[in-house]
C-alpha cells in the first residue's frame, strides 16, 4: 500500500492552487505521510461528491417549497428545473408510456422531446414516485384538464416527490461518474475531486437529466483506460441513447486508433456502440415509431435558442434562417473535427481520450443552436481529466457561473433595460461563457501539441521521487 501511495500524484505537491491552500491545514504532503487504510482517495472523493450534490439539492430547495409554481422565484433564486413541469406536462402523473400512440394520450400530452434513455428514466422515476405515495388511484385523472392537475392536492404532492426521487437517482449517477473518474488514471485519483467539487455541477446537476449521460461518458473514459474496448462501446452506446454527444467520443478513439495503428479496435468500439444504441432504442421504436421520431424532428426544426451565438446574432438584428443555421453549424463542426484530427495526428505523443473528447464536444457546443446552462455538464468529466489543474478549471467555470446567473435573470425579465431594447448584459454573458470555454480549449490544445505542459504526462515521466519542503517550487515548475 505504501508503494502505491508513493506513486500517486498528490495535489498539494503538483498543483499550485492546492499547494497554496494546503498551508492553512498543515502544508503539502510530507516525507513521512502514510495513507489511512480507511480514508482512501476514492472514498473521500465519493464523500465529497455526496456533500456537493446535497448542496445542489439545497440550492434548488427554494423552488421545491412550492413545486416550482412561483414564476418569479424560480428565476430570481436561480433554482429552475425542468423535472417538475415534465412530470405533469408529459403525462407521467398518469403513468403514460412516453412512446404511446394512444389518441387520447396524444391529444392531452406532448411527446417527450428527449432521447430514449432520458424518457425511460423519467418514466421509471414516475413509477417510483407513485409507489412511494402508496400507488394512488389515477383512473379519474384523464377526465381533468391538464392545467388543472397542478391544483389537485394529490398531484401537487407527487410533483415534489418526483423531483426528490429523480434527484436521489441522479445523485447516484453522479457518484458512479465520480468513481469512474477516480479510477481512470490509476495514479491520479485526486483529479476526480475537480468533478466532485465542481461549482458547475452543484448549480446545474438538477436542471435536467444530463447527469445520466455524464455517468456514461465517465464510464467510457474508465473502460478505455483499462483497455476494455467492448465495455467502452457499451458505455458510448448507452450514453448516445441518453444524449447524442457521447457519440463524439468515437472521434477521439479514431484519432488514437490511427496513431496506434489499431483501426480494428475503433471499429470494434463503434460496432458495439451501435448495437447497444439500437437495442436500447428498440422498445421505443417498436411501441411508437411516430413518437420516437419526435426527438429527431424537434432538433432538426428547432431554431436559435438560449445560450447560442445564433441567438445573440438574432437579437442583435442579424437573424439567419433555420436552413442556414443548420448548414453553417454542421459545416463549422465538421471543420472543427478536421482540425482536431490534424492536431491529434501531429501531436508529439498520442493524445489522451479525454483531451480529444473535450476538444470535439467543445466545438459542437460552441456552434450548436442551443447552449442550455446544464450543457456544461457534457464537458465536465472530459475537462477535469483533460486539464486537471484547479486554476484552469476555476477560470472556465467562473464563466459558466456568470452565465448561469445571467440566463435565469434574463428569463425572469430582471436584465431588461429600462429604456427598452434587447438585454445587452445577457449578450455579454454569452460572450464571457464562450471566451472562458475557448480559454480551456486553448490550454488543452497546447498540452496536446506540447506534452511537457500536460500535468498527466508530466507526472508520469518527470514527477520528483521525493516529497519535501520544496514542494511548492516543484509544483510551480511543473506548470
Amino acid at each position: 500500500m505504501t508503494e502505491e501511495f508513493d506513486r500517486r500524484a498528490h495535489p498539494t505537491l503538483e498543483d499550485p492552487v492546492v499547494t497554496g491552500l494546503s498551508e492553512g491545514i498543515g502544508g503539502p504532503l510530507g516525507n513521512h505521510a502514510r495513507q489511512n487504510r480507511w480514508l482512501t482517495p476514492t472514498g473521500l472523493i465519493l464523500a465529497l461528491m455526496a456533500f456537493c450534490f446535497a448542496l445542489g439539492m439545497l440550492q434548488k430547495a427554494p423552488c421545491h417549497d412550492d413545486n416550482w409554481l412561483n414564476g418569479d422565484e424560480r428565476y430570481s433564486r436561480m433554482c429552475y428545473s425542468d423535472l417538475p413541469y415534465l412530470y405533469v406536462g408529459r403525462g407521467f402523473a398518469e403513468l403514460n408510456w412516453p412512446y404511446s400512440g394512444d389518441e387520447e394520450t396524444r391529444g392531452r400530452y406532448e411527446v417527450m422531446e428527449y432521447p430514449v434513455g432520458i424518457s425511460y428514466f423519467a418514466y421509471g422515476s414516475a413509477w417510483l414516485t407513485h409507489w412511494a405515495n402508496g400507488s394512488p388511484d389515477i383512473g379519474d385523472r384523464p377526465a381533468v384538464q391538464v392545467s388543472d392537475l397542478y391544483d389537485d392536492p394529490e398531484v401537487y404532492g407527487e410533483i415534489g416527490d418526483y423531483v426528490t426521487v429523480s434527484a436521489v437517482l441522479l445523485g447516484i449517477a453522479a457518484l458512479i461518474a465520480a468513481w469512474f473518474l477516480a479510477g481512470t488514471h490509476r495514479n491520479r485519483p485526486w483529479d476526480a475531486a475537480l468533478f466532485a467539487a465542481s461549482p458547475a455541477l452543484i448549480l446545474n446537476g438538477l436542471v435536467n437529466w444530463d447527469l445520466l449521460a455524464v455517468a456514461m461518458v465517465a464510464g467510457a473514459l474508465w473502460a478505455w483506460s483499462r483497455d476494455r474496448p467492448v465495455l467502452t462501446g457499451v458505455m458510448i452506446g448507452l450514453g448516445t441513447a441518453t444524449k447524442l454527444y457521447p457519440l463524439f467520443l468515437l472521434g477521439a478513439i479514431l484519432v488514437i486508433a490511427l496513431r496506434r495503428r489499431e483501426i480494428l479496435r475503433f471499429f470494434q468500439v463503434t460496432v458495439v456502440a451501435a448495437l447497444v444504441w439500437a437495442v436500447t432504442n428498440a422498445p421505443a421504436w417498436l411501441s411508437g415509431r411516430e413518437q420516437w421520431d419526435v426527438f429527431w424532428k424537434f432538433n432538426e426544426e428547432r431554431g436559435a435558442d438560449l445560450g447560442s451565438v445564433w441567438m445573440l446574432f438574432q437579437q442583435a438584428g442579424h437573424a439567419a434562417g433555420l436552413g442556414t443555421i443548420n448548414m453553417v453549424s454542421w459545416v463549422f463542426f465538421i471543420a472543427w473535427c478536421a482540425v482536431v484530427l490534424v492536431i491529434g495526428l501531429a501531436a508529439p505523443k498520442t493524445p489522451r481520450m479525454a483531451q480529444l473528447g473535450f476538444l470535439i464536444v467543445a466545438g459542437f457546443l460552441l456552434v450548436n443552436k442551443v447552449y442550455s446552462p446544464q450543457y456544461v455538464l457534457w464537458l465536465l468529466p472530459l475537462a477535469v481529466l483533460a486539464r486537471p489543474r484547479w486554476k484552469d478549471q476555476l477560470i472556465w467555470q467562473a464563466g459558466e457561473i456568470f452565465y448561469f446567473a445571467s440566463v435565469w435573470w434574463y428569463l425572469g425579465g430582471f436584465l431588461a433595460p429600462t429604456s427598452g431594447g434587447e438585454p445587452a448584459f445577457y449578450w455579454l454573458a454569452i460572450v464571457v461563457r464562450i471566451a472562458a470555454e475557448l480559454y480551456l480549449v486553448a490550454v488543452v490544445t497546447r498540452d496536446v501539441l506540447s506534452p511537457r505542459h500536460d500535468p498527466v504526462g508530466h507526472e508520469r515521466e518527470q514527477r520528483p521521487p521525493d516529497r519535501g519542503s520544496a514542494a511548492r517550487s516543484r509544483a510551480i515548475a511543473a506548470e
